[in-house]
């Protein structure tokens, strides 16, 4: 890891080792920062936050980067718990007196809307089928009553 800025003395270990194995896995892919961003749904400058350890990366973009690297599903399962270990250890920015607890960032700040929950989208994903199923149906019926009507 020659080429990485130093990591902060104070971060947690869970945060550390998450970090020098996330930057191992981009250094594996050969990719810089700005074909890392184009290939993904963060720009270089979220990876550069990521890579740096001043913003943890939300899941999506670590799930994105062990594609890249070609990771067996295996691997990637165990850099995402690894996510979430780091996650929960990450250190929050401090907050001036009397402003509320939120912290600065969310745990998946940039989640592409291609991979949004199926609850944020409002629809079902199989509504629609089931509609065109049903009005289909109805049509077929219809067919059958009037053809019946003529015919008999």
């Amino acid at each position: 890891m020659s080429g990485w800025q130093p990591l902060a003395e104070d971060l947690p270990p869970e945060v550390r080792h998450f970090v020098e194995q996330l930057r191992l896995l981009k250094d594996r892919t050969g990719l810089s920062l700005v074909s890392l961003g184009a290939r993904t749904a963060y720009s270089k400058s979220s990876w550069h936050r990521y890579l740096n350890a001043t913003q943890p990366p939300p899941r999506q973009a670590v799930l994105a980067l062990c594609r890249i690297a070609g990771l067996a599903d295996a691997d990637a399962e165990r850099f995402a718990v690894r996510w979430e270990l780091a996650v929960k250890a990450w250190p929050r920015p401090a907050k001036p007196a009397g402003e509320e607890s939120e912290p600065e960032y969310e745990d998946d700040p940039t989640l592409p809307w291609w991979d949004a929950p199926e609850e944020a989208s409002g629809r079902r994903p199989g509504a629609w089928p089931l509609l065109y199923a049903a009005l289909l149906l109805l049509l077929m019926l219809l067919v059958l009553a009037v053809g019946a009507v003529l015919l008999g």
